[in-house]
């Protein structure tokens, strides 16, 4: 089969599950692979052969998006001309993890696709609490569009949603506790969170940050740029985990047996569901960072509840049962019977 695989590069979720599903793919075909975005720090050993402007968002400072720099950021004639001249024709599959313009562009053309995601789940969860966000539900739908559509989440409630996949990098990680919390909240400024911080005592904060091109050190608090191997180092040597909801850093920290407390960006859908159902599996959310707030997360700092969980590698297994109904017969063994 000749396939394509297209990802969002908003953040790293999206690019680590692209680590594991891509060599599995390569095995089963010929692959090519499309990323939108480039707001993403982890490496990627494959080429890429189409890099889009997509359809993104900037990280704010205050907890949110950045609504004026995303909308200066949005080209909606780069857009189309993007999904206009996209050769999905060109492909036997698309795999699609989010990504906006190869959507369309199957859509228009109609060119079989298969949507794989977060995003996914939440959308086919019966959570009475995730249908409240009418239009965000509205939105994430038709971002990217696809008739065939699987999810990931941190539980599963129905034959089309998996547990999440983790990395190499994650799974076969030796864990320590050196004593200090690993912080990843890219919406907050680096000056907010030292501030909001700083004012817990006697606690080794490692905070990794968009915006720092360098070490910063102010008292017990360490600001470090952005750095994928870094990053895993610190977590994995954590005594916790605070980031945003997410899904990425969130299941990497519950698979390593961190303890997590997780504060969901503000009008983003995605991260307002999965703060319900982190919620629910015993996880620790707060509403937002300030100093409001300093008393729940005094309180985590000084809990030891750790959440279990129990993801196994099943990638192969789940990539072979949804990929199976569109291989070409030509690559199918044929069965004589004399």
């Amino acid at each position: 089969m000749k396939i394509l695989y297209a990802f969002q590069g908003t953040g790293n979720g999206h690019a680590s599950r692209a680590l594991e599903i891509i060599p599995h793919l390569q095995r089963r075909g010929d692959v090519d692979v499309l990323v939108s975005g480039s707001q993403y720090e982890i490496g990627l050993p494959f080429d890429i052969k189409y890099k889009l402007h997509g359809l993104g968002f900037v990280f704010g400072k205050k907890g949110g998006i950045d609504l004026v720099n995303t909308l200066n950021s949005l080209n909606l004639k780069k857009v189309y001309q993007e999904i206009k001249t996209l050769p999905v024709k060109e492909y036997d599959l698309v795999i699609n993890d989010f990504e906006p313009i190869s959507a369309w562009a199957c859509l228009f053309r109609n060119v079989p696709i298969i949507s794989l995601s977060n995003q996914n789940a939440l959308l086919n969860e019966k959570n009475s609490a995730y249908q409240k966000f009418r239009l965000e539900r509205l939105i994430i739908k038709y971002y990217a569009p696809a008739k065939n559509k699987f999810g990931f989440h941190f539980k599963t409630h129905s034959s089309s949603t998996f547990l999440p996949i983790i990395r190499k990098e994650i799974r076969y990680r030796n864990t320590t506790n050196k004593g200090h919390y690993t912080v990843y909240l890219p919406s907050y400024s680096d000056e907010k969170i030292v501030k909001t911080l700083s004012s817990i005592k006697d606690i080794k904060w490692q905070v990794f940050s968009k915006k720092s091109k360098e070490h910063q050190f102010f008292h017990n608090i360490t600001i470090l740029p952005i750095n994928d191997d870094a990053f895993i180092r610190s977590i994995a040597s954590s005594k916790g985990v605070i980031c945003g909801a997410g899904f990425a850093t969130p299941t990497e920290a519950l698979y390593l047996r961190k303890k997590l407390l997780v504060i969901p960006m503000k009008n983003q859908y995605e991260q307002q569901c999965n703060a319900i159902t982190l919620k629910e599996m015993g996880v620790t959310v707060v509403k937002k960072l300030s100093k409001k707030q300093l008393p729940k997360i005094e309180k985590w700092i000084n809990s030891n509840k750790i959440v279990e969980v129990h993801y196994p590698d099943v990638t192969e297994d789940m990539l072979d049962a949804i990929i199976l109904p569109y291989y070409n017969k030509t690559i199918l063994p044929e069965i004589t019977i004399e």
